[in-house]
């Protein structure tokens, strides 16, 4: 036991060390995982023969994920996205697939070996791209969109070649090494319930154990999850969602399917539960312990020995998969016409081998079909594809993405041939509304944002706008900058916007600068700027939620107004002062103690306000109309008589 305990010590505290070190250098989580195993296995020799069996477990991972995964899409969304999934997904597996068993027969490898290998190294890593697209925000991309259809097919491929790879096993392996192979086999259909079935009998399984995953996930789950929520006992439903993954997977593999699929599929029918955020807040901790120490174990697997003997070879293996995949992937973003640096997400993200080319790999060995010196390189060629993707990652980051956005800002912007009333920089969630409202009022608006995709986008819901930089003189001079009377700084970047209204009220003194700010020592400093109006990006969202709280919490909707009205009004007025005591102050740091006093002042000040306009019965709310007498009584027993609830999708 003591063994395990300082096993286990040694894999967290290297991830606990390495992970925050590699993503301080931005090279990612993922990368830093991998640099922990490689340190204390093959470098250090901290970890050993262990690292395989703690890999099966930490595989677990990946089923996790993928049920996480599932729990995202709804049937609809999946039925959906059905042409690009078999479309770009079909064509990556197939061709990359052909390429490499082409490619291995010309050195004469058999058939058989050959087309293992091809369906081995068409595979990509679903844990490691789909983790790295989350941390980079980058899910929502037409790359991120292409690559994660490819990665679904590949999960569901994995189900035919499991049951193509026993049929390619070679006699020579069977007689040679059918008396040790077949005890260790033996064990492994103790575990299968369907070794011994007729075909047509297995087939009735199969279709049985979807049909089951999927009826029973859609009428069982609910009144489960019902009962367990009404004992209020957090740990319970935990121990529940972790026995539903667990008890999916378990199934799966009892009837020769991929578990990682079945997770999936129970995930897809639960998306429209009323306890999927729960279900995904409680899955969610493992998903991440256990990914972490499944990229751990690849790094610490790696066998130097092996490496040592055959490095050119498999590094010449690593490079060749990686560009293969990488000429693949790329022709079919240029026959799917990906645009710009997505194109190059597509084909980058997925170019290295995956997590199942362990499974596959496994399963070869059990079945006779690969030699194990031909396993042993194939495994390490595996692995260092892996170890090289953030690498991939970052070489998108650092030079694709800034050489488009380069040739963006320097010669192919719109040409804006429409000069407005109100320029607006910035065309998020923030300046949409905001044209929204000047548009409705007849407002002529020209529209700038840097982001190609962005801009397509918004034009497809029919707002007009062009792609372009709007912190460069030039390009503010040709959207009519000297005529306009409002320029709107809606973009999320601090020191472009502050630019932005230094160089604004400079050349163009007449005209006023509306600037949205990230808090209040940035609005502070867009006010000494020159920016004539300054809205912090959170405030009024946050006043108008905290109503709504008091709202459900039963206050009458005319004393909420007066509590806003108050807040409103006593930071209006404190305003100014924090304002002048933030420019007094010389450090740089713009909050010495008399800011803190004053700030201390406001906030007491804000709670002597509120506490007054809760019992002051007399006073009113300029500009707003309480609502009619009764008016709280109806909308208490509302809330009493459970109205159903009304959310957002």
């Amino acid at each position: 036991m003591t063994a395990y305990f300082l096993y286990i010590f040694i894999y967290l505290a290297a991830a606990v060390i390495a992970v925050p070190v590699a993503k301080k250098l931005g090279l990612g989580s993922v990368l830093g995982y991998l640099i922990a195993g490689l340190i204390i296995g093959p470098t250090l020799g901290l970890v050993g023969d262990e690292t395989t069996t703690i890999q099966h477990f930490a595989e677990f991972g990946v089923v996790m994920m993928l049920f996480l995964v599932g729990l995202e899409l709804e049937p609809k969304s999946l039925w959906a996205m059905k042409s690009r999934l078999i479309g770009l997904g079909g064509l990556q597996l197939g061709g990359t697939t052909l390429l490499i068993t082409l490619i291995a027969m010309l050195f004469n490898q058999p058939f058989t070996i050959a087309l293992t290998i091809g369906l081995i190294f068409a595979l990509s890593s679903t844990a490691i791209v789909l983790q790295t697209f989350q941390e980079k925000g980058l899910q929502k991309t037409e790359g991120g969109k292409g690559a994660f259809s490819v990665l679904l097919f590949q999960d569901i491929a994995v189900i035919p070649m499991l049951a193509l790879i026993p049929l390619l096993a070679l006699p020579e392996l069977v007689a040679s090494n059918a008396a040790s192979q077949g005890e260790g086999q033996s064990h492994s259909d103790s575990l299968s319930v369907v070794n011994e079935l007729a075909p047509w009998a297995y087939g009735l399984v199969i279709i049985g154990s979807v049909a089951f995953v999927t009826i029973g996930g859609h009428y069982l789950s609910r009144p489960l999850f019902k009962f367990v929520s009404s004992s209020g006992l957090r740990e319970i439903f935990t121990a529940t969602a972790l026995m539903l993954v667990i008890g999916i997977a378990a199934l799966m593999g009892l009837v020769g399917l991929s578990p990682a699929l079945g997770a999936f599929l129970a995930g897809v029918v639960l998306a429209n539960s009323e306890f999927r955020h729960e279900l995904e807040a409680n899955i969610e901790p493992f998903k991440g312990l256990l990914l972490g120490l499944f990229f751990i174990t690849v790094g610490a697997g790696i066998n130097f020995s092996v490496l040592s003997e055959n490095a050119i070879l498999i590094g010449v293996l690593t490079l060749s998969v990686i560009g293969l995949k990488a000429a693949v992937l790329f022709l079919i973003s240029l026959i799917f016409s990906f645009k710009g640096s997505s194109k190059w997400l597509l084909t980058l993200s997925l170019a290295q081998a995956g997590e199942f080319g362990f499974v596959l790999l496994s399963f070869a060995s059990q079945n006779f079909v690969l030699p194990q010196d031909i396993i042993a390189i194939l495994s390490l060629v595996v692995a260092l594809s892996m170890f090289l993707t953030p690498g991939l990652f970052i070489f998108f980051d650092r030079v694709i993405l800034p050489r488009y956005q380069r040739r963006g800002s320097q010669g192919t912007e719109d040409t804006i041939d429409d000069k407005g009333t109100v320029i607006i920089a910035g065309i998020g969630r923030f300046g949409q509304i905001i044209n929204r409202l000047l548009v409705a009022n007849n407002v002529h608006t020209v529209v700038l944002d840097i982001r190609a995709e962005q801009v397509e986008l918004i034009r497809k819901i029919g707002t007009k706008a062009y792609f372009g930089d709007a912190s460069k003189p030039d390009i503010l001079h040709t959207a009519g900058a000297e005529d306009a009377a409002l320029l709107i700084i809606a973009i999320d970047n601090r020191e472009t916007a502050a630019d932005m209204v230094k160089y604004a009220k400079h050349a163009y003194p007449n005209m006023r600068v509306l600037a949205r700010a990230f808090d209040r020592g940035h609005g502070y400093r867009l006010r000494q700027l020159g920016a004539d109006y300054v809205v912090s990006e959170t405030y009024h969202s946050a006043l108008e939620m905290g109503a709504q709280a008091l709202r459900s919490l039963n206050v009458h909707p005319f004393q909420v107004e007066r509590q806003k009205m108050a807040y409103k009004d006593i930071e209006d007025q404190q305003n100014d002062v924090l304002y002048h005591a933030w420019i007094d102050d010389a450090s740089g740091e713009r909050i010495d103690n008399n800011y803190l006093k004053l700030f201390v002042e406001l906030e007491s000040l804000i709670g002597e306000a509120l506490n007054t306009e809760l019992h002051d019965t007399h006073s009113k709310v300029k500009g707003w109309t309480p609502p009619p007498k009764g008016h709280a009584d109806s909308f208490s027993s509302a809330q009493e008589g459970g109205h159903p609830e009304v959310r957002d999708n």
